[in-house]
C-alpha cells in the first residue's frame, strides 16, 4: 500500500493526541512491555506524547509488542489478555475517536456492548421485555477465546475498507492487528492473519464491526421476526415457537462456522419462558445474561397486590457467590480502623457499585450478600471493642 502522498497530510493534531491521553489516563491500567506505568509516563508526558504525535502524523508509527497476562475466569479457567504500552493505548484511542462516530451510524440498535450511550442495563431491559412477548429464547455464547483468536483479518479489513476510506487509518488498524504478543515466558508470537489485539483500546470497536456483519446484520436479513440483544460475544434471541428456535439455532451454527467462530456447546441452549400464562413442561426454563439470571419468579401484582408466577431477572447465584468471595478477600474482621466510620469509607464505594449494577432489577436479592456483610462487621466490632465481646446484641446495634 503506497501511502507516501497521503501520510504527508495525515490529519492527526496534537489536540487529538491530548484528548486521547486524558481518556487513557482516566482508565488507568498497567504498564506494557516497556514497564512504564502511568505515574512514570505522566512525569514525562510531553516527551512521550510529542514523540507519538510526530510518528503517527508522519505514518511512521509502529506499535510495540503487546504484553500477555493471565486473568482468572468465573468458571475457574484462565483467560489471556494483552496489555499495550501507554503510548500505544493513546495511539489506539486517537484512531478509535476518529472512526467510532461513523461506525456508530451503521451498528445495530440491538448491539449494546462497549458502545457510547449503550449499557448492560439497556440490554437486560430489552431481554426482559422480549421474554414477556416471546415464549422461547436462544441463549447464545460465542467462545470468547476463539472469537479473540479467530477473527479473520481479511474479512475484518473488508469491513474496515467499506466504511473507512482513509488509507492511513487502514494502515494503523492493520498494524495493530498484526502486533506480536510477548508471552510470560519471553516468547514473541506473531499473528498469522487471525485475531484482534485483546486488551487494546480499539479491540472492542473492531470486534463489534466484525460481529455486526458476522451476526447482527446477517440475522436481521435472515429472519426479521427474531428479536435479539447482543452484548459483545453474548447474545439472546427470542422466537415464537420451539421449532422456530431450533431452525434459527441451526442457521446460527452454520453462520458461525463460515465466519471462523464457534458457539459454546455447554452454554448455548434453547430456553422456555415459563410463567402463569405459559405452563408447558420443558427442561430448560432458566438462562444467565450479564450476571443476571432469567427464570420463573414469584411476583406481586402492582394492580391487585396478589402473587403470581412471572418471568424476570435478578442477580445470578454465581454472581452472588463472587460478591461473597470478594467480601472474604477484604478481611473486614482484620481491618484496623478506630471506628466504624473508617470501615464505611473503605466499603461504601464497593457496596455502591454492587447496588448500582445488581440492584437495578429485584435489588432485594442482594439481601443475602448484605447479611454476610453485617456478620463480618459485627465480628470486627466484637474484636475491636472489649465491651461488645460478650454481647452479640450490643455489637449488632
Amino acid at each position: 500500500m503506497n501511502l507516501w502522498n497521503e501520510t504527508k497530510s495525515i490529519p492527526i493534531s496534537r489536540s487529538m493526541v491530548w484528548e486521547a491521553y486524558k481518556k487513557v489516563k482516566a482508565n488507568n491500567g498497567s504498564a506494557g512491555v516497556d514497564e512504564i506505568d502511568m505515574v512514570e509516563y505522566d512525569a514525562n508526558r510531553s516527551k512521550h506524547l510529542y514523540k507519538l504525535w510526530n510518528r503517527m502524523a508522519s505514518g511512521s508509527y509502529f506499535p510495540p509488542p503487546v504484553k500477555e497476562v493471565e486473568i482468572s475466569k468465573k468458571d475457574g479457567g484462565i483467560r489471556k489478555l494483552g496489555i499495550p504500552t501507554i503510548s500505544d493505548r493513546v495511539g489506539q484511542m486517537v484512531i478509535k475517536d476518529y472512526i467510532e462516530p461513523r461506525l456508530e451510524k451503521i451498528f445495530s440498535p440491538n448491539s449494546y456492548g462497549y458502545r457510547p450511550n449503550k449499557s448492560a442495563h439497556q440490554a437486560l431491559e430489552s431481554v426482559r421485555l422480549n421474554c414477556w412477548k416471546y415464549d422461547w429464547v436462544i441463549d447464545l455464547d460465542i467462545i470468547r477465546q476463539l472469537a479473540d483468536d479467530n477473527i479473520d483479518h481479511n474479512k475484518l479489513m473488508l469491513a474496515v475498507e467499506k466504511h473507512i476510506p482513509e488509507n492511513w487509518v487502514r494502515l494503523y488498524v492493520k498494524r495493530w492487528l498484526e502486533t506480536p504478543v510477548l508471552t510470560k515466558s519471553g516468547n514473541l508470537i506473531i499473528k498469522e492473519g487471525k485475531g484482534t489485539p485483546q486488551g487494546g483500546v480499539i479491540s472492542p470497536l473492531l470486534a463489534n464491526l466484525f460481529l455486526h456483519y458476522a451476526f447482527d446484520k446477517w440475522l436481521e436479513l435472515t429472519d426479521s421476526t427474531v428479536s435479539f440483544a447482543r452484548y459483545a460475544d453474548d447474545a439472546i434471541l427470542h422466537c415464537k415457537s420451539k421449532q422456530h428456535a431450533e431452525r434459527i439455532l441451526k442457521l446460527v451454527h452454520e453462520r458461525m462456522g463460515v465466519c471462523g467462530l464457534e458457539l459454546h456447546p455447554a452454554k448455548t441452549k434453547i430456553v422456555y419462558c415459563r410463567d402463569f400464562r405459559r405452563q408447558g413442561k420443558h427442561k430448560e426454563v432458566k438462562f444467565d445474561f450479564l450476571s443476571f439470571s432469567f427464570q420463573p419468579r414469584t411476583t406481586k401484582s402492582k394492580k391487585t397486590g396478589n402473587l403470581f408466577l412471572g418471568y424476570d431477572c435478578a442477580i445470578s447465584i454465581s454472581s452472588r457467590k463472587r460478591l461473597a468471595d470478594e467480601l472474604g478477600e477484604l478481611k473486614i474482621e482484620r481491618m484496623t480502623f478506630k471506628s466504624v466510620v473508617g470501615i464505611a469509607q473503605r466499603l461504601n464505594p464497593i457496596i455502591r457499585g454492587w447496588i448500582n449494577y445488581y440492584g437495578k432489577f429485584r435489588g432485594y436479592e442482594l439481601s443475602k450478600v448484605f447479611r454476610l456483610l453485617r456478620i463480618r462487621i459485627v465480628r470486627w466490632a466484637r474484636k475491636r471493642y472489649k465491651r461488645y465481646r460478650t454481647s452479640l446484641t450490643k455489637a449488632c446495634k
